[in-house]
């Protein structure tokens, strides 16, 4: 006979509904994750080889990594850039052991056979960098994504990395923590400390933790799985529903507007940012970036759109363009503030210029108010 605790009622319907949901999701996650990182470190494999044994390398030479994304990139591998190919070809020289790891039995089924006939033996002809890590393989590979392992193979000293990879693992950070965190010298710190214990206590306690339901929001995963940013950038519900209707204000404005992109997707230095919405301006003849905040304004937000608009000034512009603007759009609740990035404008006409033809500061902050309140 049934007890009250073992019966169903709506409660606990909702609650195995959410916990089925999200266990397996976060399983999906990192089954995404392990498939990328195994696809990376194959694809570094077979680069070592082909520049050790490569019948006909010596025709490519130093171009080789450029050649190769441009004809991987023309057979449907849209987005492995020559980068991309290096970082790759790093990851397996200084994580060799990690096929050994794959070639147990309870990975065969991520790597069709035919690529199982032939990297075995090849994993051993190239010679690795004496780099391995105390760390057990399986571990490393269960429980870091690859862009985890992007910012440890930029490390180049043993130990140092391997007390990141510890530290990681141990308190699941997220790749910003990890970044962070490298950036705020803790390997450092923890050296010249001499309470190493509470230096740790305090670094994992204030640590971001890592979200599997977020992994697939990773760069290289949408590299992997052929995704658009727009399929899979938005942070909220909300946010999307805004800037759909932002950029159907914007281009219903009729202040010369041209849609180009949605969550553009740029590189800066080693890491990735995207842009919510891409304009050209037929009349300004430049390009205009919008970003839209779900938080009151920041001096970090604002510093982000100056980035981005004076990498498109670098990257983008091209003979006739005028320099890139950016308009900040930041929202709490129902007050909206609209900040103009003039990113290395120092003539004042042509600044009057852009704010005659730019939609006007009250414009925009009305639109997003009433926005938000509708949604």
């Amino acid at each position: 006979m049934k007890t009250i605790e073992d019966k169903w009622n709506f409660e606990k319907l909702v609650v195995s509904i959410r916990q089925a949901h999200e266990d397996l999701a976060a399983q999906a996650g990192r089954a995404v994750n392990l498939s990328v990182t195994l696809r990376n470190w194959l694809i570094g494999c077979y680069i070592a080889e082909y520049e050790q044994n490569g019948a006909d390398r010596a025709e490519y030479g130093i171009r080789l990594l450029e050649n190769l994304s441009s004809r991987l990139n023309e057979g449907g591998m849209v987005g492995v850039a020559a980068r991309s190919l290096r970082q790759y070809r790093q990851f397996y020289l200084i994580y060799p052991g990690i096929w050994r790891t794959a070639s147990a039995k309870s990975w065969q089924s991520l790597v069709p056979a035919s690529i199982w006939q032939t990297v075995s033996a090849k994993s051993e002809t190239t010679t690795p960098i004496p780099s391995q890590s105390t760390i057990a393989f399986p571990k490393l590979i269960q429980r870091l994504s690859f862009s985890h392992f992007a910012e440890l193979i930029g490390i180049s000293d043993v130990t140092k990395r391997t007390f990141y990879e510890i530290e990681c693992i141990r308190g699941n950070w997220s790749v910003r923590e990890l970044k962070r965190q490298i950036g705020s010298l803790y390997y450092e710190r923890s050296g010249l400390s001499r309470n190493k214990t509470k230096l740790s206590e305090l670094a994992q306690r204030a640590a971001e933790k890592d979200d599997p339901k977020l992994a697939i929001r990773d760069p290289y995963v949408f590299e992997f799985l052929g995704l658009r940013a727009k399929e899979v950038m938005s942070e909220s519900h909300l946010e999307d529903q805004l800037i759909d209707k932002l950029e159907e204000f914007l281009l219903e404005l009729g202040h010369g507007f041209c849609f180009e992109a949605r969550q553009k997707r740029i590189l800066i230095g080693d890491e990735h940012f995207f842009v919510d919405l891409v304009f050209y301006h037929r009349i300004l003849k430049c390009h205009v970036l919008v970003e839209l905040k779900l938080e009151k304004f920041s001096h970090e937000n604002i510093g982000q759109l100056n980035t981005y608009v004076s990498w498109y000034r670098q990257n983008m512009m091209i003979e006739g363009d005028n320099p890139p603007v950016g308009i900040m759009l930041c929202t709490d609740k129902n007050h909206a503030l609209v900040e103009y990035a003039l990113a290395g404008m120092d003539n004042g006409l042509f600044v009057s210029k852009y704010q005659l033809e730019l939609p006007k500061e009250e414009e925009m902050k009305r639109f997003i108010e009433e926005q938000v309140r509708e949604i």
